[in-house]
């Protein structure tokens, strides 16, 4: 049985949750952290599960099955979509201010990086940069919209080099993709590590590997880019 199966296979089983742990998730079955993790896994593996069975999140921490018939607090699942993992991000206005919205954090490598936290208690990222990363990823996606209304990857600059905007005359993918260029080249060395976590999607593991940088690295050269990528946008 492969770790996705039986992962699946234990969140069915009543008082199962997962659980944020040094490295990763920890699936869980009781009602404390004082229980034995059961299971270990990535966020590739995690996100998997939010795709299916889907995820909601527990309350005490740690997120269920939103199929479960209960919790460990004996709470039914509420109604929603699978794959829904609600909550509140900051999003960065065009004056630099932010303002709370609700979303789905069961989508985003920012979403969950940005929930994990130092050996301190600190978050990894500030306010700041996950709202200059919620920005490009909004500004990546307007890139790629056409009047097909499908994804159009070539409507944004290649990795490390100039704009491939392919678009129509007045077409707003194009003014998007330019503005996705400046934002990345303004992150300098750091542009191929938020491109592929901001803009494509990939995990910090993922990234890293891509980029040939070894394991841990990849998350000091991400909060370099974010930094560089809030004052770019002039937040915070």
């Amino acid at each position: 049985m492969s770790d996705l199966a039986r992962a699946r296979w234990l969140l069915g089983r009543k008082g199962a949750w997962i659980d944020a742990v040094k490295d990763g998730y920890g699936l869980r079955i009781g009602a404390t952290r004082r229980t034995r993790v059961l299971l270990t896994f990535n966020e590739a593996l995690f996100r998997a599960l939010v795709v299916q069975p889907g995820l909601r999140v527990r309350p005490g921490g740690g997120w269920v099955a939103r199929t479960a018939r209960a919790d460990v607090d004996g709470i039914a699942p509420e109604p929603g979509r699978p794959g829904l993992i609600e909550g509140t991000t900051l999003i960065a206005n065009s004056d630099g201010r932010l303002t709370p919205r609700r979303a789905n954090l069961g989508q985003s490598p920012i979403a969950w990086l940005a929930r994990r936290k130092d050996e301190t208690g600190r978050p990894w990222l500030s306010p700041a940069q996950v709202a200059a990363a919620g920005r490009l990823a909004t500004e990546a996606e307007a890139a790629m919209r056409g009047p097909s209304l499908t994804m159009r990857w070539d409507a944004l600059p290649r990795s490390g080099g100039g704009s491939a905007t392919r678009a129509e005359p007045g077409d707003a993918a194009l003014a998007a993709g330019q503005r996705v260029e400046r934002a990345l080249a303004a992150c300098g060395p750091a542009r191929g590590m938020v491109d592929r976590i901001c803009v494509r999607a990939s995990s910090l593991q993922l990234a890293e590997q891509d980029l040939g940088l070894r394991r841990r690295t990849g998350k000091v050269l991400l909060i370099q880019g974010l930094t560089a990528l809030a004052a770019h946008y002039r937040i915070g």
